[in-house]
């Protein structure tokens, strides 16, 4: 009697031998998120005490976890070592560009008690540091490491953030769920995003793939839950204020106001004028 699996199991067997990626990816990259932010922050480390030596024993460990992974998914060994050496030589500017991030939440959101809970409790702050470890590691040639490790964050808070986004420093994110940032988006220094927020391509053809096509957010501008800016020309001035629930497609200058139908009063600044949009 013929087994009716005898094909599929057959296809199945060459399929696994035939595969080039990492085995388990996925958990591999969980595996170094964790690992990263275990050497970053002691709020995930899983001993309270370490020596200098058992640190460098954790910096050691994560190297090996990096330059196997990016072997495995193809990557020359030169070129894989580089990237490794990179990525831990950022370690501290990561570890500073995180606390930023985290006092910048702390100070814009009154319902924060401390820095330690942002970052314990808060999924604006997780997916901020997964998106910085993911962004270094595309930065130094690595492709599919970083996806996943976004993709891990995006799992873990709800918030998408791909790794070729450019964040500036002290981003604050509050409540976060909903928030999608596109691949070629540039966010200034100072920035608060809320919940929903949407920075996004205003056409998703993939001829324009090589092309900028989210927005730019220069610095100090705060966006409200649920507002969506869509393409790659268009810029949001610094200072500007995007109301909640607001479409916008095209640039606003620098100390604007844009509301979804209603009026917001502010106090001018000295002899300038407020530029107020109602959408």
């Amino acid at each position: 009697m013929s087994d009716p699996l005898a094909g599929f199991i057959a296809r199945t067997a060459a399929a696994r031998e035939a595969y080039a990626l990492p085995v388990q990816a996925a958990q591999k990259a969980e595996e170094l998120a964790h690992a990263a932010l275990a050497l970053l922050f002691p709020h995930f480390a899983p001993t309270r005490c370490a020596t200098p030596a058992e640190v460098r024993g954790e910096v050691d460990r994560l190297r090996v976890i990096l330059d196997a992974f990016l072997v495995a998914q193809g990557m020359p060994a030169g070129p894989a070592a580089k990237a490794g050496e990179q990525f831990i030589a950022a370690l501290p500017a990561l570890r500073e560009a995180m606390e930023r991030d985290a006092q910048a939440t702390c100070e814009a959101d009154p319902a924060a008690h401390s820095v330690d809970e942002v970052i314990l409790a808060y999924p604006g702050f997780r997916a901020l540091a997964c998106h910085r470890i993911a962004h270094t590691l595309a930065a130094g040639g690595a492709v599919l490491l970083p996806r996943l490790i976004s993709e891990f964050a995006h799992r873990e808070t709800g918030i998408d953030i791909h790794p070729g986004a450019r964040i500036g420093r002290s981003l604050a994110i509050d409540h976060g769920t909903g928030i999608v940032i596109g691949e070629t988006s540039l966010i200034g220094d100072r920035v608060r995003l809320y919940q929903g927020v949407t920075l996004g391509a205003l056409s998703v053809r993939k001829d324009l793939a090589r092309q900028k096509r989210h927005p730019t957010i220069e610095d100090d501008v705060v966006i409200y839950a649920n507002a969506t800016i869509l393409g790659g020309d268009t810029v949001i001035g610094a200072g500007s204020v995007i109301g909640g629930n607001v479409w916008l497609t095209h640039s606003v200058p620098p100390g604007s106001v844009v509301t979804h139908g209603a009026t917001i009063e502010r106090p001018r600044v000295a002899d300038e004028p407020l530029l107020e949009y109602n959408i």
